[in-house]
C-alpha cells in the first residue's frame, strides 16, 4: 500500500501553491495561533479583574518586566509596535485603570506599574498557571522544546521583517 501524499493544511492554496508549500502551511498555524493567543491573554485578563485589550495586556506585562520603569520608546521597541497612537492609547487606558502610572524625565515618557498593577499581573499568573500552564504539562511537551519553537519563530520574525523592508521598497 503506497502512502498518500501529505496535503498541508492551508488558508490560501493558490499562496501554496508556489516554492514553499510549508510555509502557506506555517502562515495558516501563525494566524491560528496568533489569534488563540490574543484571545486567550484577554479573557485570562477579565478572571485577573480587567477588561483589556491584546495590545494593553501585553504593554502591561511588559512594563512590569523585571520592576523598573520602562522608556515609551523601549516599549514600542520590545513589542514591536511601529504606530505611536496604538500604544499610547493603550498606556492611557492602562493609566486610567490604575494600572500603570507615567512621569517625564527630561524629554522621556517614563511607564512603571503601580500596586494595583502588581496585583493584577500576579493573579493573572496564577490563572495562567493553573489554566495553561497545566494543560501545556499535561500534553508532555517539553520546557526545551518549548525554547526550540520560540527561537524558531524569533528567528523567522526576523526574516518576515527584513521582507517587509524589501517590500516597502518596491
Amino acid at each position: 500500500m503506497s502512502e498518500q501524499p501529505k496535503t498541508p493544511i492551508v488558508s490560501s492554496a493558490h499562496l501554496a501553491q508556489g516554492g514553499s508549500p510549508a510555509l502557506s502551511e506555517l502562515e495558516f498555524s501563525l494566524t491560528l495561533a496568533a489569534s488563540a493567543f490574543q484571545r486567550w491573554i484577554v479573557r485570562c485578563a477579565a478572571v485577573a479583574g480587567a477588561q483589556l485589550t491584546p495590545l494593553e495586556v501585553l504593554i502591561l506585562h511588559t512594563v512590569r518586566h523585571r520592576g523598573r520603569p520602562k522608556r515609551f520608546v523601549d516599549i514600542m521597541l520590545v513589542l514591536h509596535i511601529e504606530d505611536a497612537h496604538l500604544a499610547n492609547y493603550a498606556l492611557r487606558k492602562l493609566q486610567g485603570a490604575g494600572l500603570v502610572r507615567t512621569k517625564r524625565v527630561g524629554k522621556e515618557k517614563l511607564v512603571e506599574v503601580t500596586e494595583a498593577g502588581v496585583t493584577f499581573c500576579e493573579t493573572y499568573k496564577q490563572v495562567r498557571e493553573q489554566l495553561l500552564v497545566d494543560s501545556l504539562q499535561a500534553c508532555g511537551i517539553s520546557e526545551e522544546a518549548l525554547s526550540q519553537s520560540a527561537a524558531r519563530l524569533r528567528a523567522l520574525s526576523g526574516i518576515y521583517g527584513e521582507a517587509a523592508r524589501a517590500a516597502a521598497t518596491l
